[in-house]
């Protein structure tokens, strides 16, 4: 680590890739915080936002999850856990994820999103500052590489518009909404915005394609890093190299503003064929170019689509 000081990071995106990089995180002295989109509307987070009209509370639950001191583990993974059962109703209890049932009791009983995420939060002893990506729900679209405009998170999540597969560029409805002037501030201040691991469209770009988040995001002096994925998703972004990430954020953000991409380097692991995820190329996208490639062994061995939270954090620690 080139500095002992603390670093104040702002992390972009939500799902499973965003809550690795924070299990890896939360061991070092800084301060984190947590930007997720409030696209979501499928599985129980989908299903509790469609019931009752809250903003959708999974990925924030997933995060502060992921946030929970490691000598607590059983904790997370009781916010995790999701109920047995059928799943024919949004208000079935069946599949919903325990966390955010909690969530769900919170807002109910506080009437506002961000006293029930401060609620959990004091609960679990989590720290970092969680915030959504907007104070209303967004709903997500695309248009795909042959022309179709498809709607719904879900259906660009799981691949739902049929053949040929392939997005061309996502959009929120509305197009302008509203952000807590505490996310604008959060990115200004930081000296390190990550955007990544996650998934492209459904994850990382719902955020920054938001106004006032990509006007602050590009405005920001922070040194801003790209983590790249270890696998490609399948349909989502199957086939991508570096330089297709690179070509998706230019199209989104009018350039690619990340001054380090962060690639993994260790392919040695074999991926298992029924996932159909294959590691991602770097290719020559690095050569020539305004940024800097930071290549590492970062693979998780165990599950080797994923990071490994402790490389993945130290890798990042050393780019301060």
């Amino acid at each position: 680590m080139k500095s002992r000081q603390s670093k104040r990071i702002v992390c972009l995106g939500g799902g499973i890739g965003t809550s690795n990089l924070l299990r890896g995180l939360k061991t070092y002295p800084h301060h984190l915080s947590v930007v997720t989109s409030m696209a979501d509307d499928g599985g129980s987070s989908g299903r509790l936002r469609k019931a009752y009209g809250i903003m959708p509370p999974g990925d924030i639950i997933s995060c502060i999850a992921a946030l929970i001191p490691a000598a607590k583990q059983e904790l997370a993974d009781l916010l995790t856990y999701r109920l047995n059962g059928p799943q024919r109703e949004n208000t079935s209890l069946g599949g919903h994820k325990l966390g955010n049932l909690l969530m769900l009791a919170e807002i109910q009983r506080t009437g506002d999103f961000y006293q029930a995420i401060d609620v959990v939060k004091r609960m679990f002893g989590v720290e970092a500052d969680l915030f959504p990506a907007t104070d209303v729900r967004v709903h997500l679209s695309a248009l795909t590489k042959d022309g179709r405009r498809v709607h719904s998170e879900t259906t660009l999540d799981l691949a739902l518009y049929g053949r040929p597969h392939g997005l061309k560029k996502i959009f929120i409805r509305p197009k302008n909404p509203k952000v807590n002037p505490a996310v604008i501030d959060s990115l200004l201040r930081a000296d390190c915005i990550i955007s990544g691991p996650g998934d492209l469209y459904t994850n990382q770009l719902p955020v920054l394609v938001v106004p006032q988040i990509r006007e602050a995001f590009l405005k920001s002096r922070a040194k801003k890093i790209f983590v790249l994925n270890i696998a490609n998703k399948p349909f989502e972004t199957a086939g991508f190299t570096l330089l297709d990430f690179i070509q998706a954020f230019t199209e989104h953000l009018g350039s690619f503003p990340f001054d380090t991409v962060i690639v993994n380097q260790n392919k040695s692991h074999l991926i298992p064929k029924e996932l159909h995820y294959n590691y991602i190329s770097v290719g020559l996208a690095h050569r020539d170019t305004a940024y800097r490639t930071v290549a590492a062994d970062l693979v998780d061995t165990a599950f080797p689509i994923y990071h490994d939270p402790k490389k993945l954090a130290s890798c990042i620690v050393k780019q301060l």
